[in-house]
């Protein structure tokens, strides 16, 4: 029986000739091709990761430079209004106070469009060293550690405290403690909530 040439199908029944094998050469060549593309991909991952890169630092710059755009834009009336308050010279007192109060007005608007607001406590209110910071402790007849006064106000950006409101803390009155109360340390700054509570009980 005569073996198929290469070129003729086999005959029903017969096995299938086996295709040869590539040479060493082609394999090379082959896998040469593959890396390559890889490459080149993997070049093409590196820009396109590079230029988003120096487009989001571009964004971040801008940001920075306009993020106060607005508050300025807020604040320009401010100015027109205390500019026109100073061009008045002969201006009687009840209308300069009036134009002050105006202003006023102006600047709490443009503080709160920009997220700021005041930290103003109530007489009585507990104090809160994460909020306020107090300057002296009084002997009063209040709960120790409460506010009996506001010095000056503070003020939070987004609930993050820019300046604490500085107050007056009320402590036990020496008679009715038995012993030196101290709500402050030797800085005249109060060490904090839980500190205030341990002092007014000693």
């Amino acid at each position: 029986m005569s073996e198929p040439s290469p070129d003729q199908p086999a005959a029903p029944g017969e096995p299938a000739p086996a295709a040869e094998p590539k040479s060493l050469e082609a394999l090379l060549t082959e896998a040469q091709n593959k890396l390559e593309e890889q490459r080149q991909a993997w070049l093409r991952a590196l820009a396109d990761a590079e230029n988003a890169r120096k487009r989001a630092a571009a964004d971040v710059a801008q940001a920075r430079k306009f993020a106060v755009e607005r508050f300025v834009e807020d604040l320009l009336p401010v100015v027109d209004s205390l500019e026109a308050a100073l061009a008045t010279g002969d201006a009687a007192a009840d209308a300069l106070r009036s134009g002050v109060e105006l202003t006023l007005k102006l600047l709490r608007s443009a503080l709160e469009r920009a997220g700021v607001a005041e930290l103003s406590p109530a007489i009585g209110e507990r104090f809160d060293p994460h909020r306020h910071q107090a300057m002296t402790a009084v002997e009063s007849d209040a709960a120790p550690n409460s506010i009996v006064a506001v010095m000056q106000k503070g003020y939070a950006l987004n609930d993050r405290v820019v300046r604490p409101t500085l107050v007056t803390v009320a402590k036990a009155r020496e008679a009715a403690a038995g012993a030196t109360a101290r709500v402050e340390n030797d800085r005249q700054n109060p060490i904090s909530d839980t500190s205030l509570d341990t002092h007014s009980r000693n």
